[in-house]
């Protein structure tokens, strides 16, 4: 028997969202290292004496930087990625939800079709 169209393109759509979560998942873990890598140089830039040098890179080269400057550079950097992240969350809540919403309408179609082996876990 064949899926009618409807049902296909439902199922196109659930594809995407899953590849849209999986995205999203990839992000956060990026955006987890980053957030790790910023903390864990704040942290080592606060056991350096003020009156240290202090260098950052910019390709290949190592420049000379002023304490005050880069901290707060690293702490701004910091406060984007962990508000990134919060939004990334969010996103991915939205997603998930959908994905439960699509993968139960689909679910019901089918069965209604006798299509339906067995439902499976999005998670």
């Amino acid at each position: 028997m064949d899926i009618p169209k409807n049902v296909q393109e439902q199922l196109n759509q659930f594809q995407q969202l899953q590849q849209q979560a999986q995205l999203i998942a990839t992000q956060k873990n990026t955006n987890d290292i980053q957030i790790q890598e910023t903390q864990s140089a704040i942290d080592e830039l606060k056991k350096t004496d003020k009156d240290n040098d202090v260098f950052k890179t910019a390709g290949n080269l190592l420049i000379k930087v002023d304490y005050d400057e880069i901290t707060e550079e690293l702490e701004d950097k910091l406060e984007t990625y962990k508000l990134r992240q919060q939004t990334m969350g969010r996103q991915e809540d939205r997603v998930m939800k959908k994905l439960q919403e699509m993968q139960a309408s689909i679910e019901k179609t089918m069965k209604g079709m006798n299509l339906n082996s067995e439902p499976s876990d999005v998670e």
